[in-house]
């Protein structure tokens, strides 16, 4: 699996290292459900920048829970679309 978060997108290497922390994580806790993702190779991107004025901490709680929850339910999307083929 490929993790790439953008200098771009997320100025602080702080912000950059907490989501990269949260995609792994969110990989594993697929995997641990038993309907992990299906073999192949998989690349997760931010593709767009966050609000900082939304999340002001580079490693605060909000943005935490927030990447938290949008990784998986992209896993689950993931994981279903996945199932189907």
């Amino acid at each position: 699996m490929g993790v790439v978060v953008p200098k771009r997108y997320a100025k602080r290497s702080v912000t950059r290292t907490l989501l990269k922390r949260q995609i792994r994580a969110a990989v594993q806790r697929q995997s641990q459900g038993g309907t992990g993702l299906p073999a192949g190779l998989w690349v997760v991107r931010l593709r767009s920048p966050f609000a900082v004025k939304d999340f002001p901490s580079a490693a605060s709680d909000a943005l935490r829970c927030a990447a938290r929850g949008e990784l998986d339910e992209l896993m689950a999307i993931a994981v279903r679309r996945g199932a189907r083929t």
